[in-house]
């Protein structure tokens, strides 16, 4: 019991905001930049190499007083589908969902392919996901199929 409660108190509770739990421990920092939190004035808790036991270690970020457009929420997907978001309000979790890839990413991952319209012209990129599982997309301008991991992120 007592053990417990030291847990409690070395991250402090988080009354209203998102916790974005399960990210693997390699992927937080690269998280953190893609939401753009250290722009954010919010107070932000980042917890880094937390045992788990279903990654290891993973990372997890409490925002205060934030909650994500599914915009932000997808560029998260991209880089390490399967974490887990939950909504905070009145330091009760009120919503709890998997991260997944959506069927379609527009504007958050740039096309490999030099001659894509996409790399010449001023317009946003749009790829249809084509496989969620394998992680590959598709260039909706040029066609060129990619994997996420070895995609450049806007």
């Amino acid at each position: 019991m007592a053990n417990e409660k030291k847990q409690q108190l070395q991250v402090a509770a988080l009354e209203n905001g998102t916790v974005i739990d399960h990210i693997p421990a390699g992927k937080l920092f690269t998280v953190v930049s893609l939401l753009g939190l250290q722009e954010m004035k919010n107070n932000i808790t980042i917890g880094f190499n937390l045992e788990s036991g279903k990654l290891g270690k993973k990372g997890i970020i409490k925002i205060a007083d934030k909650y994500f457009c599914d915009e932000e929420i997808n560029r998260i997907a991209v880089v390490t589908p399967n974490v887990v978001l939950n909504i905070i309000r009145n330091y009760e979790v009120v919503e709890k969902r998997e991260v997944c890839l959506p069927d379609h990413l527009h504007g958050i991952v740039k096309c490999s392919n030099p001659v894509c319209v996409t790399n010449n012209e001023p317009m946003e990129t749009l790829f249809e996901v084509v496989d969620k599982e394998k992680r590959v997309v598709k260039c909706h301008y040029c066609e060129k199929e990619q994997r996420l991991e070895d995609i450049e992120l806007l």
